[in-house]
C-alpha cells in the first residue's frame, strides 16, 4: 500500500508514441452511444497551461486502452463492445484469446432498500470482467485483485494459467475499469457489504458455481468474507498474501506501538483515520502523477524477475489511469483495517467456521506475515496448507511468477488430474 522511489527509464519511442497520442487525447476512444453508461472524467476543453503542466486525462476508456496495452505482452487480443453484451474475440496472432465485458449488477441487492454506493440512484453498476478461452470441462479460476490494484497486475499469470483453467478475473467494484459509485460507506459492516454482495450479483449475472476462488491482499480478505457467506459456490480458495488475518490487539509490535506515540506516528495515524489514501497524492500531482507512478512501480517490480523495460512502462500506463480515476473503492480502508493494516474484524477469529478448502501462498520476502495463517490453520475444520515461495514479496505473482504458477497448479491439483503427483511444487518453494 505504500509507494517506495526507484527510477527507471520511460516508455520505448513506439510506446511512448501510442501514450502520448492517447494521454493528448480528451475524448474517450471509441464514441458509442454507450456514453450513457460508460461516464468519461476527461474534458474536451482546451487548456491554456503548457502540455507539460496539464493534468492528464483518465477514465474508464482510458483504463481499458491502457489495460489492452498491457495484456498485449501475453500475445493475447481484445476486442471490446460498448454495449455491455457478450464480447467476441477477433483471432489473431494469439495464444490464448479472452473477452472482455461490464457485467451489469444492476443498483443493489435485489429487494433492498439500500445501494451499493448508498446512495438515491438507481443507475445500474458493472464490473469489468476478463474471461479467457480454455479447454472444455476446465475448472473456473476466478481472480480478485487487491488494494490499489486492478485485474491487470495478473498479466504474467494469465496465459500460463488459461492452459488449466478457464480464468475470469475482475475489477472489484469501484476499482479498475468497473464502476465507481460514491463511497459513502460508514461501518466496517457496509463496507464488507459493499464488496461481497456485488460480488454475488456479478457471479449470478456470470452464472457461476463451483469454482476456485484466488484472492490476493485485500482481494484475499474479500474473498475470505465472500467464501464465509456462500461456501456452497466455492470449490478452493486459494489466498495470495491475505491482509486480515491478524488483529491489531494480539499482532501489533512493539516498534509499531512506539512509532506511533511519535509525532509522525500520530500525524500518519491522523491519515490514516481521515481516509487520506496514496491515490490522493497521484491526483493531487497533476501532471507529475504519472512519473511518481514511475518511480513506484521500477523500484517494486524490479525485485525477484524483475520487469522488463516495455512491461514496467506499459503497467506504469495502466497503473497512473487506474489510481488517478475517480475515488471509490479506495475509500474502504479505515473502515476495513485500522493503522498498521490491522484488520477491523480479523479473519482470524472466524476461522472455526472455515467450510471450504483452503491454500495460503507467501512470498518469502512477504509484508503480511504467513504465522497469522499458521494461528488460522489450527482452528480450521477444513483441509489447509501454507507455501511459501522464495525471491518474492508480497506481489508473488510477478515477482516468481513460476513459484507462483507451481503453487497455484498444486493447490488445485486434485481438480487438474487423477493422478495429484502430477503437480509438484517447483524447486525452492515450500509448504510448511
Amino acid at each position: 500500500m505504500s509507494f517506495r522511489l526507484g527510477l527507471r527509464r520511460a516508455e520505448s519511442s513506439s510506446l511512448g508514441k501510442a501514450m502520448a497520442q492517447e494521454l493528448n487525447s480528451s475524448a474517450p476512444a471509441t464514441a458509442t452511444a454507450t456514453a450513457a453508461t460508460v461516464t468519461s472524467t476527461s474534458t474536451t476543453k482546451k487548456s491554456l497551461w503548457p502540455s507539460a503542466l496539464r493534468w492528464i486525462p483518465t477514465s474508464t476508456d482510458h483504463i481499458i486502452s491502457a489495460e489492452k496495452r498491457l495484456l498485449s505482452l501475453v500475445n493475447l487480443c481484445l476486442s471490446v463492445n460498448w454495449e455491455i453484451t457478450v464480447v467476441l474475440c477477433a483471432r489473431f496472432n494469439t495464444r490464448t484469446p479472452y473477452t472482455q465485458e461490464l457485467v451489469d449488477i444492476g443498483s443493489g441487492p435485489p429487494g433492498s432498500k439500500v445501494r451499493w454506493f448508498r446512495s438515491a440512484s438507481n443507475e445500474s453498476r458493472f464490473i469489468n470482467t476478463i474471461t479467457f478461452d480454455s479447454k472444455q470441462d476446465s475448472p473456473t479460476l476466478v481472480m480478485v485483485h487487491g488494494y490499489a490494484a486492478s485485474q491487470g497486475f495478473f498479466f504474467k499469470n494469465f496465459d500460463t494459467l488459461a492452459k488449466h483453467f478457464r480464468v475470469i478475473a475482475i475489477d472489484q467494484l469501484g476499482w479498475g475499469a468497473s464502476s465507481r459509485p460514491d463511497f459513502t460507506c460508514t461501518s466496517t459492516e457496509e463496507t464488507e457489504a459493499w464488496f461481497v454482495d456485488s460480488f454475488e450479483e456479478w457471479r449470478k449475472a456470470k452464472n457461476l458455481s463451483n469454482f476456485v476462488l484466488l484472492g490476493h491482499s485485500f482481494g484475499g480478505y474479500i474473498a475470505s468474507k465472500y467464501a464465509l457467506k456462500h461456501p456452497e459456490h466455492v470449490q478452493h480458495l486459494i489466498l495470495v498474501g491475505p491482509a486480515g488475518f491478524t488483529s491489531e490487539t494480539e499482532h501489533k509490535s512493539e516498534r509499531l506501538t512506539k512509532f506511533q506515540a511519535t509525532w509522525k506516528g500520530a500525524v500518519l495515524n491522523h491519515l490514516w483515520e481521515s481516509n487520506f489514501t496514496p491515490m490522493k497524492v497521484v491526483r493531487g500531482l497533476g501532471p507529475f502523477g504519472p512519473n511518481l507512478v514511475r518511480k513506484y512501480t521500477s523500484a517494486r517490480f524490479g525485485e525477484g524477475e524483475g520487469l522488463a523495460e516495455q512491461e514496467s512502462a506499459l503497467l506504469t500506463d495502466y497503473v497512473y489511469h487506474t489510481l488517478a480515476a475517480k475515488a471509490s473503492g479506495e475509500l474502504c480502508l479505515k473502515h476495513i483495517f485500522s493503522f498498521g493494516a490491522f484488520a477491523r474484524s480479523p479473519l482470524l477469529q472466524r476461522s472455526s467456521e472455515w467450510k471450504v478448502p483452503t491454500t495460503f501462498i507467501y512470498g518469502f520476502q512477504d509484508w503480511m506475515d504467513y504465522k497469522g495463517a499458521e494461528a488460522a490453520r489450527k482452528n480450521m475444520n477444513v483441509p489447509c496448507e501454507i507455501i511459501r515461495v522464495p525471491q518474492a514479496g508480497h506481489f508473488v505473482f510477478l515477482d516468481n511468477a513460476k513459484g507462483f504458477h507451481s503453487s497455484v497448479l498444486h493447490a488445485c491439483r486434485r481438480f487438474l488430474s487423477p493422478d495429484m503427483a502430477n503437480y509438484p511444487l517447483e524447486e525452492g518453494v515450500i509448504s510448511v
